[in-house]
């Protein structure tokens, strides 16, 4: 299936980092990754609670706006977007598998750093644009937002960050936990509910 008019805007209003954009993509794909998780879940016999399914999800959220949506940028439009996503999120979701079975996340986040990342990062748009981001970065503190920073939208690996920082390596880990459970209480939170238009009044005489 070929990529519909729909989507097409979808991705030059997220690349063009307009206001709404990124809340209409999740708006749109967050039941996809929801059900990638899940089905990717059983099949690998892995069982998940419903917080480690939100974790997971908050990741794969996390990865779609890395290195100013990078993800979307490498879409060539070949196939439609929801295939795409589903091949990105179902990676992302094994690799964050098998750092959960395995317990070595620094390992596992290097590793994946140099097998997909082929180019070094181009320069990053500020946090501005990025509104989901945004909002959970207020959350935490300094540090930790410098690390969140530096992770996903420079794509350092731990190893840079810790030299740049001056924070033990094996603490890097537990931050960007702390990042994705935030985003999830974000995604977990209703949304504001805009207040009705108002409607304008007849003429007089009408």
């Amino acid at each position: 299936m070929a990529l519909t008019a729909v989507d097409r805007s979808l991705l030059h209003r997220c690349l063009n980092h307009q206001l709404g954009a990124w809340n209409d993509f999740v708006d749109r794909y967050l039941g996809l990754f929801y059900h990638v998780v899940h089905h990717t879940a059983h099949l690998r016999s892995v069982p998940l609670t419903p917080e480690d399914v939100e974790d997971v999800v908050a990741e794969i959220l996390l990865r779609m706006v890395a290195n100013d949506y990078a993800v979307f940028r490498q879409f060539r439009g070949q196939s439609s977007l929801a295939t795409y996503l589903t091949v990105i999120a179902r990676r992302i979701c094994i690799h964050e598998l098998a750092k959960r079975a395995s317990g070595q996340e620094v390992a596992q986040a290097n590793h994946r750093r140099h097998r997909h990342d082929d180019t070094p990062p181009k320069a990053q748009v500020g946090l501005e644009g990025l509104e989901e981001i945004q909002r959970m970065l207020r959350r935490l503190p300094t540090r930790e937002r410098q690390v969140v920073r530096l992770f996903y939208l420079e794509g350092r690996s731990y190893e840079e960050i810790s030299t740049e920082l001056g924070i033990p390596v094996n603490s890097i880990g537990p931050i960007l936990s702390r990042a994705r459970k935030a985003l999830r209480r974000d995604l977990k939170s209703p949304k504001p509910t805009p207040p009705p238009a108002k409607q304008a009044k007849p003429p007089a005489g009408a």
